[in-house]
């Protein structure tokens, strides 16, 4: 199984010492939850990365009665301010979570807590993700937008294998809007979805070293329910999976691919995409894994993929951290169970 990364936990420390007891025998690597300012996931980026930039700023604040963003709609936009050829931003705070995580997983590992064999996890969002707030004026914005998000991480990578041993990482690149992107579900972007994944994966990937593992998470986001948008099929993340396997520039270890609602478990014509899917050496995790049916539903949807796919594992349609239920160890520990019932 995969742990996508977001996970139902107050901390890095007891997502770790979660994942290891839950799930160690069953995974490569383990997240360290994204916890905290994590927890929203790329509105780390907007306050912590964008909010930091001089080179860009703010349309409007969150539109919410409650103060937190409740959807896309109520996000803070921003733009990039007149004359600036590409947005800089001067560090990624998200390297320096990573790092200071990896920090609490190496004593875990030390003392025996976390099985030797695992890696450390972690998720970056991939660039139409992370700089989804350029809402403004998007087909002025977001391309200097990105391109001063790539220059950072190729900036900010060779940080992050300083302070930890890239045989001891795994890179998982984190896709929703991308798909959503490519859907033409997001009102605001325009022409060029598939560049804007595209591109990326053939710039991007190659910059990280072959010792630490790669893979690329394609879901159709949980920002405010799963999913966003549900898909007719498996077509446009097997397309998008298929390119990302060829062009990368090195190997792709995993690939996830987030599956459908419940109602769509025994929905042949979902499934039947993964036919055309041409993993390589990677190895296929489908998010076939949803709280609201449990273990029967995991295994309609694992017998309906069988038909269409020989080899996979399973994992959560996402990152879970923000629909924790009534209680997160509990969630946890039921997502540990369903999978290990299966067959």
């Amino acid at each position: 199984m995969l742990l996508v990364g977001s996970l139902p936990a107050d901390s890095p420390e007891h997502a770790l010492r979660a994942g290891a007891e839950l799930f160690g025998d069953m995974v490569f690597a383990l997240p360290d939850g994204e916890t905290g300012a994590m927890a929203g996931w790329v509105s780390f980026e907007r306050e912590r990365l964008i909010r930091a930039s001089d080179d860009v700023a703010v349309v409007s604040e969150t539109d919410s009665p409650t103060g937190l963003p409740r959807h896309a709609y109520e996000t803070p936009v921003f733009t990039v301010k007149p004359g600036v050829t590409q947005v800089h931003f001067p560090s990624w705070p998200r390297i320096d979570v990573a790092i200071a995580s990896y920090a609490i997983f190496a004593e875990l590992k030390a003392a025996g807590v976390i099985p030797a064999h695992l890696r450390f996890q972690v998720g970056l969002p991939f660039p139409a993700s992370a700089m989804n707030a350029f809402k403004h004026d998007f087909a002025a914005d977001y391309p200097r937008a990105a391109a001063g998000y790539e220059e950072l991480v190729a900036r900010e990578l060779p940080r992050l294998f300083d302070a930890i041993a890239p045989e001891e990482l795994a890179i998982q690149w984190d896709c929703a809007y991308e798909t959503q992107d490519i859907e033409q579900v997001l009102a605001w972007t325009d022409e060029g979805a598939w560049e804007r994944f595209a591109g990326p994966v053939t710039r991007l990937t190659r910059l990280i070293p072959e010792q630490t593992l790669v893979g690329y998470h394609l879901c159709y986001g949980t920002f405010p329910e799963w999913p966003m948008y549900e898909a007719r099929d498996y077509e446009v993340l097997v397309r998008m999976a298929n390119f990302a396997v060829r062009e990368s520039g090195r190997t792709v270890d995993w690939l996830h691919l987030a599956g459908p609602r419940y109602l769509r478990s025994e929905d042949r014509r979902f499934f039947r995409p993964l036919t055309d899917l041409e993993p390589g050496p990677a190895r296929v995790f489908l998010g076939i894994v949803l709280p609201l049916d449990g273990s029967p539903g995991l295994r309609r949807r694992h017998q309906t993929a069988s038909r269409y796919l020989d080899d996979f594992g399973v994992a959560m349609y996402c990152g879970f951290g923000r629909q924790p239920g009534q209680d997160g160890d509990q969630t946890l520990r039921e997502h540990a169970r369903v999978v290990r019932s299966l067959p």
